[in-house]
């Protein structure tokens, strides 16, 4: 029998749908609707980069323009409608999952241990009951108020002192929580001080088949389709193998079923659905044509090859990148308006002069950037400055690049 087929107009829909990002961005950004937002995405990654504002109060605001940093820090850190883990890297993640994480918590365990080790942070092994000790004394601490007298490595801001990597290591295997973070520096309590004692670690053994079965679809949700690597690599808990071997079982049952996705070049590729995901894409309509200002760390950009695959958008973030050798800029941000990417912004506000200021902005290639596109995209300047706390935008001359 032949596979279904997805063009790619319907593909990008679809995934855009999945990713908050088809509906036009309104809505309530507080509280319990923030909290259903985050659900839907399934968390939000965390970066401490701030030319604009940081990733994650990004990504909230793209989607729900009312959205303030305050509303994030009240729903984690006072309402604890969330925690901090990792996935792929730090994000929040709603609390309703938290046992899911006991398998994350086990895994890290074996691993860092490990790994810290190799990476000649001696001694971080011997501080775990000194550390859980100071804790539990004088209660929640950041890594500035221990280690105060041990030496660090000489390898950069990678190399903690002991005592910080045993605080490190006592968060990633579940022992401590995260419960806030101050100037971005994470401060730790004892997990049996702030979590709920019926979700502790330990309190019943980790089902790992219901754990993987639970990422699994919570992955196949939120992509709309999926390779069995791309559902292992959403939550990055499961294994590759876990996720294949999952993928091969729903197969068989008739719970999954292989569909092919027409590709930005005009390729199609292999993938797998939930029966009915052509025509319930196909039934979506189009996206607004407002332009969003999207975070370099945006759930629908996360995974590059993705990205470029079913957008043909090209992105590497060059934070990293020594700045003779950027093509674009220390952090530029991707523009979406309706299902397309259409361009790169370089952009940094300055606090001191209340004002946005835009270096560049590099449209893809085949995008026209006409008079009506750029007022589009002054009016949601306009908008990021006053999400930004900041009061005027500042245009380069040189500042409409041609594409590269």
């Amino acid at each position: 029998m032949a596979r279904a087929r997805l063009g790619n107009r319907a593909a990008r829909r679809l995934f855009l749908d999945r990713h908050a990002l088809l509906e036009a961005p309104s809505g309530p950004s507080k509280g319990a609707d923030l909290l259903d937002l985050i659900s839907r995405l399934g968390f939000v990654q965390l970066d401490s980069i701030n030319t604009v504002a940081r990733a994650h109060d990004v990504i909230l605001y793209s989607r729900r323009p009312s959205y303030r940093p305050a509303h994030l820090k009240r729903l984690y850190e006072a309402d604890r409608g969330l925690f901090e883990h990792w996935t792929h890297d730090a994000a929040v993640i709603p609390m309703a999952y938290y046992t899911h994480w006991h398998l994350r918590f086990q895994r890290d365990a074996d691993l860092l241990r490990s790994r810290w080790r190799n990476w000649r942070r001696d001694g971080f092994e011997a501080q775990f009951a000194t550390v859980l000790e100071h804790i539990r004394d004088h209660g929640a601490i950041s890594s500035s108020d221990i280690g105060k007298d041990e030496k660090k490595g000489s390898g950069g801001w990678w190399d903690w002192h002991p005592s910080k990597t045993a605080l490190e290591y006592l968060w990633r295997s579940g022992a401590l929580t995260v419960v806030g973070r101050e100037g971005f520096q994470k401060c730790y309590d004892l997990t049996e001080r702030v979590i709920d004692e019926r979700l502790h670690p330990g309190v019943a053994p980790v089902d790992v088949a219901a754990t993987v079965d639970w990422l699994c679809n919570g992955a196949m949700d939120r992509l709309g389709f999926a390779t069995s690597g791309e559902l292992a690599a959403f939550w990055d808990t499961a294994s590759a193998t876990e996720a294949k071997e999952w993928a091969a079982a729903q197969l068989q049952s008739g719970a999954l079923e292989e569909v092919e996705i027409e590709q930005a070049d005009g390729g199609w590729r292999r993938v797998l659905a939930r029966p009915g995901i052509v025509e319930q894409a196909e039934a979506l309509g189009p996206a607004p044509g407002r332009m969003r200002v999207l975070s370099p760390f945006d759930p629908a950009l996360r995974d590059r090859k993705r990205a470029e695959r079913l957008f043909g958008f090209h992105y590497r973030i060059e934070v990293f990148t020594p700045a003779p050798k950027r093509k674009y800029g220390y952090y530029v941000f991707p523009l979406m308006e309706r299902e397309r990417l259409v361009g790169r912004i370089d952009m940094k506000a300055d606090r001191g002069a209340g004002q946005l200021n835009i270096t560049a902005v590099w449209p893809e290639r085949g995008v026209s950037w006409s008079a009506p596109r750029i007022g589009r995209l002054e009016a949601e300047l306009d908008r990021v400055a006053r999400f930004a706390g900041l009061q005027n935008v500042a245009f380069a001359d040189d500042w409409l690049r041609d594409p590269i």
